[in-house]
């Protein structure tokens, strides 16, 4: 009988900015349900050997880290084959994760900022994409999640660069999708509203001082206004879901966009 605690037992995954947030929740949930972890993103080297030794020493996974920047195109594809190495296989998942944010009016939002989001936010997804897609269709096999965002179905303002790349992301998701459905290969979009990770964590000290009110006060009606309920996604229910989909149970889920927002777009 299958490991039914270990769905993903004998998979290889690519998690791009996996070293801390939500990147490293989902790695940690893969590499819990079986599968041998890539990790990538940038960090002190001795911190992230550390981390993956712990990953792989909770859960019995293998952990390797690629530092690819994720805005160099041929650092991006070299991933693929340098994972093949670590874990003689080839891959079979990868979650496009990396990503940045720069908040800013239009007509004052910096050049270079726009092109960096961009970027990572949207373009790492198509040359990682384009990478992993050859070895997936010759296995016949393949799970592609896309972390995208609340922001990939509806809009805010000051936001115009990730809003972009997060609709472009759920946009380039379902065209994906529909190219590679008769190769067993699935692709679908996670789209969280805010989650608690320590990169939030300091957001909500910049707003207080910004707007001059508490801590409370600024989650409460500043940061998670839009949310119906008023609570953060964790890392672990993000980690959850890709484990679903990747698993046997999620095998009909394919150019979804699946909002994990506490009610945020069903405004």
């Amino acid at each position: 009988m299958p490991d039914t605690s270990r769905p993903l037992a004998g998979r290889s995954a690519i998690v791009t900015g996996s070293t801390s947030g939500i990147g490293l929740g989902i790695a940690r949930s893969l590499a819990d349900a079986g599968a041998d972890i890539l990790l990538n993103g940038f960090g002190d080297p001795a911190a992230i050997a550390a981390l993956a030794t712990e990953i792989a020493g909770a859960t019995g996974a293998r952990v390797a880290h690629c530092p690819a920047d994720m805005t160099k195109p041929a650092e991006i594809a070299a991933m693929i084959p340098f994972a093949e190495r670590e874990f003689g296989r080839g891959v079979d998942i990868l979650v496009n994760n990396a990503g940045i944010q720069h908040v800013a009016a239009i007509d004052a939002f910096p050049p270079e900022k726009w092109d960096a989001i961009i970027a990572i936010n949207l373009s790492a997804v198509f040359h990682a994409t384009r990478a992993a897609l050859p070895g997936m269709k010759a296995r016949r096999w393949g799970r592609i999640v896309n972390i995208a965002s609340a922001h990939g179905l509806v809009a805010s303002p000051f936001k115009s660069a990730y809003v972009a790349a997060k609709h472009g992301v759920v946009g380039f998701t379902k065209s994906t999708a529909l190219e590679v459905a008769e190769f067993g290969i699935t692709a679908n979009a996670i789209c969280p509203g805010y989650v608690w990770t320590p990169l939030v964590e300091t957001q909500i000290g910049d707003q207080a001082k910004a707007h001059g009110i508490d801590r409370e006060q600024v989650i409460r009606d500043v940061i998670l206004a839009p949310q119906a309920a008023k609570r953060f996604t964790t890392v672990e229910e993000l980690g959850a879901l890709a484990v679903l989909l990747c698993g046997p149970a999620g095998q009909s889920f394919n150019g979804a966009a699946l909002p994990v927002d506490n009610g945020w777009t069903a405004r």
